[in-house]
């Protein structure tokens, strides 16, 4: 359970400050699938991003899996996201010089796992998102779609129970988008939350619960909880 606790995440740039959040309380429960939406600069990334242990609320209380990880040191931070919550964002974040196995397998490598495994692990996930013939190349040699698909591998490949994606189809063609949400569609089946922040309202309707934000503030909570 993601469980928010009037939540607030405020700037200040020159003279003014700015509510990012205002108070947000919402929970977020195991195997949910979620959309986020609402006007640019109404708080819909900065809400993902406090989800996602990215970005630190200035007050309320944030519970995940039960434990209060509003003010936890970077390092518990860090620990947490591997542990709970995968990433996937609009313009993918691969690293350019990886090929696609050794992208996915990179949060393996960090947690120190063992070479064989994390590269059998890596190239089992490829080849589920329909990428069994890419391992080799690089994100230059592969399309938009593609690309996704290595993010979608990279961010599930530590079996999160959360997976937050930033726009992820933004980037994409429409066919590529769509075959995009299939593969997170699928993996929501398979038990894992699934939260999408996006404009496009064809992709947000798709989720089974909508959450609509404007000025900080969620305004509309649609759907099941």
């Amino acid at each position: 359970m993601m469980e928010l606790t009037g939540i607030c995440r405020e700037y200040v740039v020159g003279a003014e400050t700015v509510h990012a959040l205002d108070h947000v309380d919402v929970r977020i429960g195991a195997g949910e699938y979620v959309s986020i939406m609402g006007p640019s600069g109404s708080g819909k990334s900065t809400l993902l991003n406090v989800l996602g242990l990215l970005d630190r609320p200035t007050g309320g209380t944030y519970r995940l899996q039960g434990e209060d990880v509003s003010h936890l040191d970077d390092d518990a931070l860090a620990a947490h996201r591997q542990r709970h919550i995968g990433f996937i964002f609009q313009f993918f974040h691969l690293i350019p010089r990886l090929t696609a196995l050794e992208n996915v397998e990179l949060p393996l490598v960090l947690a120190g796992a063992a070479p064989r495994a994390r590269r059998e692990r890596a190239a089992a996930i490829l080849e589920s998102v329909g990428l069994k013939a890419r391992l080799g190349h690089r994100p230059d040699q592969l399309s938009g779609g593609e690309r996704q698909r290595v993010a979608i591998g990279r961010a599930i490949i530590m079996q999160p129970s959360y997976l937050l994606a930033d726009e992820p189809t933004g980037n994409l063609d429409t066919r590529s988008g769509g075959e995009i949400m299939q593969i997170l569609e699928q993996l929501n089946r398979d038990g894992i939350a699934v939260l999408i922040v996006t404009h496009d309202p064809a992709i947000g309707e798709r989720a089974r619960r909508h959450l609509k934000l404007r000025d900080g503030k969620i305004v509309a909570d649609l759907g099941e909880k």
